[in-house]
């Protein structure tokens, strides 16, 4: 049996990785309708179960169905949030609220699909979410750090484009990840000549079959010794980071991600996405909701001054999309049910026109009368700050072409 030194493997780990980043630009830089890019990250703050815009964003004080959250007024003309929200309401003028999203999507799993990747779920084809667009067109970053993370949720998969383009998933961010060194009895040596097993039986595998799925977990492979030799793998661990630091996050499992966040567009991450679970407010909205938004509050602004005091934010986009809002009628169960009709936004950073609000819903936050947005027109207006043409299309295992953003268009309101 052969067997490989560590440099041997890493040799041609590292060939295949080399192939698949030149692969990407070069079809990124083919595309002679891509714009330059207002952004080298995004990060997405993902409110998971539908965050009700008439609680955050959107209050309507003094209405029957306002509810006891009180309103405060910001420095941005129109634009009053939640009195929960303090230290966002301070930092308004970086901000770009949307109060005019809507969408027919009132399931949490087909509005998570429809958000991710503008399209409505189907079961003829899988579609790529828009990381999975990030990672398949601009390539893996280029010291080993996945270019789509996914901290404290699943996010959405990169559909046909492959488990090589989904998102590197970590459920509790804040350390390693699990399994980035080999076990103390296997040296480098040992280990390397595993993997060199491992390359020659995938080799022969992959050869025997032209199974696109075999290449994709090739393709994994390869990223994840990478990342096993990656210098910027520290970003994930904040195990010696200032108890003031962590505390001005908010010290939980969102404001974690929000440091690690920022940490990851440092050392070069493309696509990040934080999730903050337990909006699905059908029961105790406003006890639940006032919790939500002091986690939100502390996560949201730190992330915000941090990437500015470091210089980052001129090239981060920031993003806060949720399932759908919810409706202004309280139910029976001191809640607020499922609302697609209206739904608020927040987006901020590289390409934004900040200091403003975009769209305007009625008395009550029931419907928009006012600068309606759809799903595909904000997909493609995140496309667009990352230097991704809206209109690029990829072809299904069906044989079909499939467009990063549907038929969306940018919101030309909201680059700056």
């Amino acid at each position: 049996m052969s067997t490989y030194t560590r440099r041997d493997v890493v040799r041609m780990f590292s060939a295949s990785s080399l192939a698949a980043l030149v692969g990407a630009r070069l079809e990124h830089e083919a595309r002679a309708d891509a714009k330059p890019a207002r952004a080298k990250s995004l990060v997405v703050l993902w409110m998971n179960g539908g965050q009700s815009h008439v609680d955050t964003w959107d209050p309507k004080p003094g209405t029957p169905q306002g509810g006891p959250h009180k309103a405060i007024k910001t420095a941005t003309p129109g634009l009053s949030i939640s009195e929960h929200m303090p230290e966002l309401a301070r930092l308004s003028q970086k901000l770009c609220v949307v109060r005019g999203l809507v969408h027919k999507e009132g399931n949490h799993q087909r509005a998570n699909a429809l958000l991710h990747t503008s399209y409505s779920p189907t079961p003829t084809v899988e579609h790529p979410s828009l990381g999975g667009w990030v990672s398949k067109r601009l390539g893996p970053t280029p010291r080993g750090l996945p270019a789509f993370v996914s901290l404290g949720g699943p996010s959405h998969s990169a559909g046909f484009f492959g488990v090589q383009h989904g998102p590197f998933v970590l459920q509790k961010p804040g350390g390693l990840p699990q399994n980035v060194t080999h076990a103390p009895q296997v040296d480098d040596r040992r280990f390397a000549s595993r993997l060199g097993l491992l390359e020659q039986l995938e080799a022969d595998f992959a050869a025997r079959t032209g199974d696109a799925k075999v290449e994709g977990r090739r393709a994994l492979t390869s990223q994840a010794v990478a990342l096993m030799r990656c210098p910027d793998l520290p970003a994930f661990d904040l195990a010696n980071v200032p108890k003031a630091t962590l505390a001005a996050f908010g010290d939980t499992d969102f404001g974690r991600g929000c440091l690690v966040a920022s940490r990851l567009v440092g050392a070069g991450t493309r696509y990040v996405e934080v999730a903050l679970d337990g909006w699905d407010t059908h029961v105790d909205n406003f006890g639940r909701t006032k919790k939500l938004m002091g986690t939100l509050d502390a996560g949201f602004s730190a992330l915000l001054r941090e990437l500015d005091q470091r210089g980052l934010l001129a090239s981060t986009t920031i993003a806060l999309l949720t399932d759908f809002g919810r409706t202004p009628r309280i139910n029976g169960n001191d809640g607020r049910d499922h609302h697609p009709q209206a739904s608020s936004l927040v987006l901020a950073g590289a390409g934004i026109r900040a200091g403003q609000v975009h769209g305007e819903t009625d008395a009550e936050g029931g419907k928009v009368v006012k600068g309606a947005v759809t799903v595909p027109s904000v997909v493609a207006t995140l496309a667009t700050v990352m230097g991704l043409d809206p209109g690029d299309t990829a072809m299904s295992p069906a044989g079909r072409p499939i467009a990063l953003a549907d038929a969306g268009t940018p919101v030309r309101e909201l680059l700056a």
